[in-house]
């Protein structure tokens, strides 16, 4: 779990809410079915007229990974591709076959298996390198959906504020039902202005920040693997590997099984 998404997320709900109540305002105020209704609506709307529906769908699947999802534990895989090419080094790398069932990251077990089947180091970066790249197009497209949504939704919550004042100018004389009206016909531009800032572009920053972090891990994989192949001590891959870790702190170097 994202103690951070969900923490952020809860203390701007509750500072705006808290911010408003002190002012003597009320929660009631500014629950509108109607307008909520029209910006989400709209948004929705207007962002699945863009995308392809796969995409749109796939953008769906990722909001959960914002508020639940850590991503790879890139520690996990310095210290599995250290233990890799050390057996690699006692037994030669066919021996990592034995190892391939226990691999649960696809693309890690790929590059293994390319690997253990004899292709050259130039080969298995470039096919791997392809798949990389190509994977990260896609993903590229999944933080665009949100960011879209955060510009669509501040301007259809104006259009449900011209349409709640087009209402109130029905109803001109009751001076009354004017006033509370106007302040009805606002509250769809505070949806859309709060889930654009509040929900939309945050989640594509930090959708960006993850795929950036999954595509350091991959290829922090392929740099492991090549390096096995080209035979290099387990203890300079480990700290070569290191070198892709943000948050790496020293370690008990792995031990390294003599030549």
């Amino acid at each position: 779990m994202d103690f951070a998404s969900i923490g952020g997320i809860a203390l701007a709900i509750v500072g705006i809410m808290a911010g408003m109540m002190i002012e003597g305002g009320s929660i009631s105020q500014i629950t509108q079915p109607t307008a909520a209704m029209i910006v989400i609506g709209g948004t929705v709307g207007a962002v699945m007229l863009q995308f392809p529906m796969k995409i749109f769908l796939t953008a769906l699947k990722q909001a959960t990974s914002i508020f639940f999802s850590h991503g790879s534990d890139g520690e996990a895989v310095v210290m599995q591709i250290v233990k890799f090419a050390n057996k690699a080094r006692k037994s030669g790398i066919v021996s990592l076959d034995q190892d391939l069932s226990g691999v649960e990251d696809p693309f890690l077990k790929q590059a293994l298996m390319l690997a253990i089947d004899g292709t050259e180091p130039s080969e298995v970066r470039k096919i791997m390198q392809m798949e990389i790249d190509n994977k990260t197009e896609m993903e590229e497209k999944i933080p665009q959906v949100f960011e879209a949504a955060g510009g669509y939704s501040p301007t259809v919550g104006i259009i449900g504020a011209v349409i709640g004042l087009i209402q109130v100018m029905q109803h001109l004389n009751n001076i009354d039902e004017v006033g509370r009206g106007i302040a009805v016909a606002f509250v769809a531009t505070i949806y859309g202005v709060a889930l654009a800032n509040l929900v939309f572009l945050p989640a594509a920053g930090k959708l960006k920040i993850r795929q950036r972090e999954e595509q350091m891990i991959k290829e922090m994989m392929l740099e492991g693997v090549i390096s096995i192949l080209e035979g290099m001590n387990p203890r300079m891959i480990e700290t070569k590997l290191r070198t892709f870790l943000f948050d790496s702190k020293p370690e008990k170097p792995a031990e390294v099984i003599a030549a």
